[in-house]
């Protein structure tokens, strides 16, 4: 048996949500109730990121990537916590609905990019374009854009026992399928809802504390 942590990135390793903050900054004013509709599932995640990456110019590159950068805060304890994963031998993989050109150079002093399943964007047209490249296989219809439990699926097997770490819309259908979780905000009100087994965390000191004492 080995133990397998999926762990979401934008506000769950990062304190802010990179996607939000991008639109907020660089889209137009117009665009950004999509953001609603994706939280609310009246469209899909793939579609609404999709719509509202494509209104941004490519030539804000550069800016975006500087942004980012510049005002991405990691949650305190993640570094502790992937040294542990790591001296337990549990294998880490961080499944992220973000984009490669900000969550590679945000996790490049934490983990090799192995270790890292994201969406790759694309600036060579006018506006930006998200290749999916983790879409859902057979088993899921939710056109999540990365789906996590597909990815999820391909990187374990039944013996395997899963541990799922996020706090979002986008973590919601892996979580249904972990042993166990740890979950803050949104993802933290759907374990209850749905009596998933969880514990709620504010820093990856929490979650530290709880694997020392074999959760799982």
């Amino acid at each position: 048996m080995t133990i397998k942590v999926f762990c979401d990135f934008d506000g769950t390793i990062t304190e802010g949500d990179n996607i939000v903050s991008l639109i907020n900054q660089f889209a137009p004013p117009s665009i950004r109730p999509i953001k609603d509709e994706v939280l609310n599932g009246t469209i899909s995640i793939r579609k609404g990121v999709e719509t509202m990456f494509s209104t941004i110019p490519s030539a804000y590159q550069k800016d975006m990537t500087e942004y980012i950068l510049s005002n991405t805060i990691i949650r305190d304890g993640f570094h502790d916590f992937v040294q542990f994963l790591d001296s337990e031998d549990y294998e880490l993989t961080i499944v992220s609905g973000g984009l490669d050109f900000f969550v590679y150079p945000i996790l490049a002093d934490y983990l090799p990019i192995e270790q890292i399943v994201c969406n790759r964007t694309d600036f060579s047209g006018e506006t930006v374009k998200i290749h999916w490249e983790h879409s859902c296989d057979e088993q899921c219809e939710n056109d999540c854009g990365l789906c996590k439990p597909s990815v999820m699926r391909r990187l374990s097997s039944a013996e395997d026992k899963i541990i799922v770490i996020g706090d979002s819309v986008t973590d919601l259908q892996i979580a249904k399928q972990a042993d166990f979780i740890f979950a803050r905000d949104f993802l933290k009100e759907k374990c209850e809802e749905l009596s998933l087994p969880y514990e709620p965390f504010n820093d990856f000191y929490d979650i530290l504390q709880s694997l020392t004492k074999k959760v799982i």
